[in-house]
């Protein structure tokens, strides 16, 4: 399983105000990043990223993960429901990473990655899913104590 990397800036924008995970809040996406162009953790936005162009199988700008927000004893827990992608209509999606940002904030800034180690293809009607922290139908996406 891929290991969730945070963007360092995703901190600052939290402290900020640029980020709002409630309910009520901004929409938060996972898009499919090609392995051309690696996500670093000192990206900032969207457009550092090599996005899966749009499919069949795969809409430009990702899937909105549906995330909420719960804190108890001091710990804030973000969560997130699980996204599929399937592939569709002789389209082929190849991709290597996941990358989570913030649709709502002014510049589409970046909150974190998963490197799944190689590049990842799918063939007409084949599926792709995250499920956050292997949760189903939603996991923990990170939580800040």
């Amino acid at each position: 399983m891929a290991a969730y990397q945070k963007i360092q800036d995703f901190v600052e924008k939290l402290c900020t105000a640029i980020h709002d995970f409630t309910a009520a809040g901004h929409v938060i996406r996972a898009v499919l990043l090609r392995s051309t162009d690696a996500p670093v953790a000192t990206d900032l936005t969207l457009a550092d990223w090599t996005a899966q162009p749009t499919g069949t199988g795969y809409t430009a700008g990702g899937e909105d993960v549906q995330n909420t927000l719960a804190e108890a004893a001091g710990t804030a827990t973000v969560t997130g429901t699980k996204v599929v992608w399937t592939a569709g209509a002789a389209d082929w999606i190849s991709f290597r990473y996941v990358g989570l940002y913030n649709d709502t904030s002014a510049a589409n800034a970046a909150i974190a990655f998963w490197d799944y180690g190689s590049d990842l293809t799918l063939g007409n009607g084949e599926t792709f899913t995250i499920k956050f922290n292997n949760g189903d139908p939603t996991g923990t996406i990170f939580t800040v104590a």
